[in-house]
């Protein structure tokens, strides 16, 4: 009577870890975009060689009537550029993006950029919409 003897496989299986990490890039592909946008505003028109921004940037946003948004958050300008500055700690390279609605005060939106500027923010940007 001969013996079995049993072989078992010890190696990792990858296909489950894939799996995973495909869902996992998914779900970031898709959440990524709506946790960098503000709010809706009426940009004004630029031509195709103006600075549209950069997606990964934070965003300010200055509605018609002059109410300052840091994201989708309305407060007051001080409370913008405090929570920017405390952004800033974890990642010193940041990079703010303005977005000022057409109807927007003009002064209200240099004021944003002037307090970001003099609160050390080098890279601070306006961002527009692209003319067709």
């Amino acid at each position: 009577m001969q013996r079995r003897t049993r072989r078992f496989d010890s190696g990792i299986s990858l296909t489950p870890m894939i799996d995973v990490m495909t869902t996992l890039l998914a779900v970031f592909m898709v959440t990524t975009p709506m946790m960098t946008t503000g709010i809706d505003l009426d940009l004004p028109r630029a031509g195709h060689s103006a600075m549209n921004g950069n997606d990964h940037a934070i965003q300010i946003s200055v509605d018609s009537v002059g109410r300052y948004y840091l994201a989708r958050e309305m407060m007051p300008l001080d409370d913008v550029v405090r929570r920017a500055a405390a952004m800033r700690t974890e990642n010193p390279n940041l990079t703010i993006m303005i977005s000022g609605d057409t109807h927007a005060d003009y002064g209200a939106v240099m004021r944003a950029m002037g307090r970001l500027k003099d609160a050390g923010f080098q890279k601070v940007g306006l961002r527009t919409q692209i003319d067709n």
